[in-house]
Order: structure tokens, then C-alpha cells, then sequence
């Protein structure tokens, strides 16, 4: 910023807990991570910068980036069961109050809503099955401050809990440990579909095959 501030700079950080802890990074981590890696797949970028650490670092493939990546428009017809099911698919968590990244609250005709690598929370008012208008609001007061024309929803975490991605880490994780997998806690809820605390190390078992920043 002060040497060249027209550039465009991204970052992208670390996840700040220690491998194979029972802590998850915070959520205002993963969304900033998720962030930087779409615009750097996207070139709307001219410097990134990563700790060496967390360079090192294995990613989720380029391509769950790209086929979990959707926009909402103002003006657009929505299928509600649709966008639920969208939503449960990029891993977004159902709240009664949104207030941080990668949740969610569907209210009758207003959907609340903070998507991954957003500053703000979006409130969605619908008109039966059109989105009428999009506005940002705020976390503390719940007020709505300014009108946009489209969101950008990422996934919600790094690594899929859907169906297929709980079936990889299953079959995974029998490969690759012994004993019974049933009586390790973190196997039991990512089964379930439960984001077990620190599940994010054993991120490589969710995919055929994993990336590193250099593949974006």
C-alpha cells in the first residue's frame, strides 16, 4: 500500500492452528483464504503474498473452487428447494441469527446471508419466487445500509461434506489407518456430516487429488 497503491494486492493467510489440533481455523480466516484463492484462479490480482508455511500447505483442487462458485442476482427467479440444496452443498450452516461467514437464515420471504469472502452480511427480499432487491446489513444493529446488484457465493469451507466427499474420506482414511475407524470420534462425525474440529489437516482425504497455490 504504501510502495505501489494502485496495485492489487491479495493475501493469503495462514489457518493459525497447529496440525492434528482440536481447533478449526476461524471463519473470517477460511473466508478470506477462499477469497484470495478465487481471485488469484481468476487473475484479478497483481501481487499475492503467503507466509512460506502456509504456501507449503496442500489446497482443495482449483476445481471445487470453480463448481461451487454461483452468483444471485437482483431480478432473478429463484427456486428456493434449489438454492437450500445449493446452499447444503457449499457447506453453508442454518442459524437464527447471521452473523458470521458461512451462515445462513431463511426467513419466509427474506434470506440473510453471509457468503465466504465478503465484508458483509447480504439481506435477499423476495418477491414469491423473484429476488427483489439485495441489500448489505449490518452484524451488530441487524439494519440494512446499501443496495447491490449481485453476490458471489463461495463454498463455505475447503473441503466438500457432501455425500461423494464423506465417501472419499471414508474409504481414505481406511487405506491409509489402521484399526477400527468407527471408534475415532473425528471419522464418526465427518460420517455424519459434522465439520469436526481440526478436520481441515486431513483435508487430502477429501479428493482424488489436491492442489498447491502454484496450480491457481
Amino acid at each position: 500500500a504504501w510502495f505501489s497503491p494502485q496495485l492489487r494486492v491479495c493475501l493469503l493467510p495462514d489457518w493459525e492452528t497447529l496440525p492434528y489440533d482440536q481447533f478449526s481455523p476461524h471463519q473470517d480466516l477460511v473466508s478470506e483464504r477462499l477469497a484470495t484463492l478465487y481471485r488469484i484462479q481468476r487473475g484479478e490480482f497483481d501481487v499475492a503474498l503467503a507466509p512460506a508455511a502456509t504456501a507449503l500447505v496442500r489446497l482443495c483442487p482449483p476445481s471445487y473452487l470453480a463448481g461451487r462458485t454461483f452468483f444471485l442476482k437482483a431480478g432473478e427467479r429463484i427456486s428456493l428447494e434449489q438454492f437450500r440444496e445449493q446452499l447444503s452443498v457449499a457447506g453453508y450452516q442454518h442459524v437464527t441469527q447471521v452473523v458470521s461467514p458461512g451462515e445462513v437464515c431463511l426467513r419466509g420471504g427474506l434470506i440473510d446471508l453471509f457468503p465466504m469472502g465478503s465484508a458483509l452480511p447480504y439481506r435477499i427480499d423476495l418477491d414469491d419466487d423473484v429476488i427483489e432487491a439485495i441489500k448489505t446489513f449490518d452484524v451488530d444493529t441487524q439494519r440494512t445500509l446499501y443496495a447491490v446488484k449481485e453476490i458471489r457465493m463461495l463454498p463455505a469451507r475447503e473441503f466438500p461434506l457432501d455425500d461423494a466427499g464423506r465417501a472419499r474420506f471414508r474409504s481414505r482414511w481406511r487405506e491409509l489407518f489402521e484399526g477400527d475407524p468407527s471408534k475415532k470420534r473425528l471419522y464418526r462425525d465427518v460420517s455424519n456430516g459434522v465439520p469436526a474440529a481440526g478436520v481441515e489437516y486431513y483435508l487430502p482425504l477429501f479428493f482424488e487429488s489436491v492442489a498447491t497455490i502454484f496450480d491457481y
